[in-house]
C-alpha cells in the first residue's frame, strides 16, 4: 500500500496507465507490421492520413474539457448513485443536464461538419501530392478513416461528462478494454494487407467498445437528457464560450506544434521522409501519453478542490502528480532513447523507417517539455480558464516559421529543431512562468480565507 501511495496508482491511474501501455505494445507491434507489409512510401501515407484525421480537434473546438469541469463542478452539489438516479440541489441538477445537452448538439454539429469539410480536403491534398506514387490507393482508406472520426467524435463528450460526474475510473477502465480492441483490430488489417484501412478500423472498434460502455449508463445519460432544463440554466455565451475559445485555440496550437509536420515533410520532401517523422513522433507521443497519465486523472479531482476552495491541497496533490509523471516520463524516455541507439546494429530495417537515434533524442526531449506543459495546463484549465492561450500561439507560431524556414532544405533534421526549439526552448519556460504567477495567486487566497475562518 506504501508502494501504491508513493506511485500514485490509484484505480484510475492504473486502468488509466494499463490503457495506454496496452497501445504501446500494441503500436510497437503495428510499427513492426508496419515494416513488415507496408513499403516506405505507403508508410508515409498511412502516417500523413493519420495527421489529417488528428484535424478533428479544429472541430471539437476543446470542449471535451469544458464539459468535464463544468460537470465536476456541478457535482460537488449532487449524489449520483449507482442506479444512474441525480440527488441534490435542483438548480444544480439542471444545470449539470444542461451541460449534456449543450454538449451533445455541440458534438453533433462538430462531427457532420468534420465530414463534410476535411474529407474533400484531404482528397484534394493526396491527389496534388501523388506525382511518382500513383499505385498507392489511399481513396478509401482515407474516406473510411473521416467517417470513423465522424463516429468517434459524436461519442467524445459523454466519456468527457461522465468523468466529469466523478466516473473518472469507470472510463479509464473502458479505455482499457478499448486499448485491446484497438491491437487486435490493429495488426489484423496490417496480418490482413490492409493496412492503410487499419486507422478506420482503429476508430470504428473504439467506438463500438465506447458505446456498449455508454449503454450501461443509460439510465444517467437519458435522464439528463429528458430532464427539462431551462435553456437559460447553462449560459453558453456567458459561461462556456469565454474558457471555449480559448482552449479551442490552444488545441489548435497544439496541432501546429506537432502534427503538422508530418503533411508538410510530405507535401515538401516526399512520402518516405514523412513516414519516418510520423512513426518517430507517434512513438514519442505515446511516451508522453503514458506519463500524463498521473495528470489527466486528476483534471476532475483539481475540479471539484477547486469548487470547495482547497487551494493548499491542491498545490499537495498537484506537484505529487506532476513528480511521479516525470519520473514515468524519464524511465520510458530513457528505455526508448537505449532501443533507438541500437536500432542501426540489430535491426536497420526498422532503423531506416525512423529518424536517427541523435534526432529521435531531441523528439523526447521535447516530449519531456510537452509532458510538463500538458500537467501545468490540466491544472490551471481546471479554474475554467485558460491561461496558455498566447503561450500557444507563440510556440504554434514559432514552430510554423522555424519549420518553414528549415524543412525545405533539411528535412526531417529542420522539423525536429524547429519543434525542440519552440517547446523546451521558449514554449516551457513560459509556461513555467505562467504557472507560478498562477500558484502565487490561489495559495496566498488560501491563506487569506483560512486566516479569516481562523479570525470569525
Amino acid at each position: 500500500m506504501r508502494l501504491r501511495k508513493t506511485l500514485g496508482l490509484d484505480g484510475a491511474v492504473a486502468y488509466t496507465f494499463l490503457a495506454r501501455l496496452i497501445n504501446i505494445l500494441g503500436s510497437t507491434g503495428t510499427v513492426l507490421l508496419i515494416v513488415r507489409f507496408l513499403n516506405p512510401t505507403e508508410q508515409g501515407y498511412y502516417y500523413t492520413l493519420l495527421s489529417l484525421v488528428s484535424l478533428q480537434v479544429v472541430f471539437e473546438m476543446g470542449f471535451s474539457f469544458v464539459i468535464q469541469q463544468l460537470a465536476a463542478h456541478e457535482c460537488v452539489h449532487l449524489k449520483i448513485t449507482d442506479g444512474g438516479s441525480v440527488n441534490g440541489e435542483e438548480v444544480a441538477r439542471a444545470r449539470l443536464a444542461s451541460t449534456l445537452q449543450l454538449s451533445l448538439r455541440w458534438y453533433t454539429l462538430a462531427a457532420a461538419a468534420m465530414g463534410l469539410i476535411l474529407a474533400p480536403v484531404g482528397t484534394v491534398f493526396f491527389a496534388r501530392h501523388t506525382v511518382g506514387a500513383a499505385h498507392v490507393d489511399w481513396l478509401g482508406p482515407w474516406l473510411a478513416a473521416v467517417g470513423a472520426s465522424m463516429l468517434g467524435l459524436w461519442c467524445t463528450p459523454f466519456y468527457s461528462f461522465l468523468e466529469g460526474c466523478g466516473q473518472v475510473r469507470a472510463v479509464a477502465a473502458m479505455r482499457l478494454r478499448q486499448a485491446v480492441v484497438l491491437s487486435a483490430l490493429a495488426w489484423g488489417a496490417m496480418l490482413l494487407k490492409h493496412g492503410l484501412f487499419s486507422p478506420a478500423l482503429v476508430m470504428v472498434g473504439q467506438a463500438a467498445v465506447g458505446l456498449l460502455f455508454l449503454a450501461s449508463r443509460r439510465k444517467l445519460l437519458l435522464g439528463l437528457l429528458r430532464h427539462r432544463a431551462p435553456k437559460t440554466t447553462i449560459r453558453w455565451i456567458g459561461e462556456v464560450w469565454p474558457f471555449q475559445w480559448r482552449i479551442a485555440v490552444s488545441s489548435m496550437c497544439g496541432y501546429f506544434t506537432i502534427q503538422v509536420f508530418i503533411p508538410i515533410i510530405f507535401a515538401l520532401r516526399g512520402a518516405v521522409e514523412a513516414g519516418q517523422m510520423g512513426m518517430s513522433i507517434s512513438i514519442t507521443s505515446y511516451m508522453t501519453v503514458l506519463a500524463l497519465a498521473w495528470s489527466s486523472t486528476k483534471s476532475t479531482p483539481f475540479g471539484a478542490m477547486i469548487a470547495r476552495r482547497e487551494f493548499h491541497g491542491l498545490d499537495r496533490l498537484f506537484r505529487r502528480t506532476l513528480i511521479q509523471s516525470l519520473a514515468a516520463f524519464a524511465f520510458i524516455a530513457l528505455g526508448a532513447c537505449g532501443v533507438a541507439s541500437l536500432l542501426p546494429a540489430v535491426a536497420p530495417r526498422l532503423a531506416v523507417r525512423m529518424v536517427s537515434p541523435r534526432l529521435f533524442a531531441a523528439l523526447a526531449l521535447a516530449a519531456g517539455a510537452n509532458c510538463v506543459v500538458q500537467s501545468l495546463a490540466t491544472l490551471l484549465r481546471s479554474f475554467k480558464s485558460e491561461p496558455f492561450l498566447l503561450q500557444s500561439l507563440t510556440v504554434a507560431a514559432l514552430t510554423l516559421l522555424l519549420a518553414a524556414l528549415t524543412t525545405p532544405r533539411w528535412g526531417n533534421a529542420g522539423a525536429v529543431l524547429s519543434y525542440f526549439v519552440a517547446t523546451a526552448g521558449v514554449g516551457l519556460p513560459i509556461a513555467w512562468a505562467i504557472y507560478l504567477r498562477a500558484r502565487c495567486g490561489y495559495t496566498c487566497v488560501g491563506v487569506l480565507e483560512s486566516w479569516g475562518s481562523e479570525a470569525r
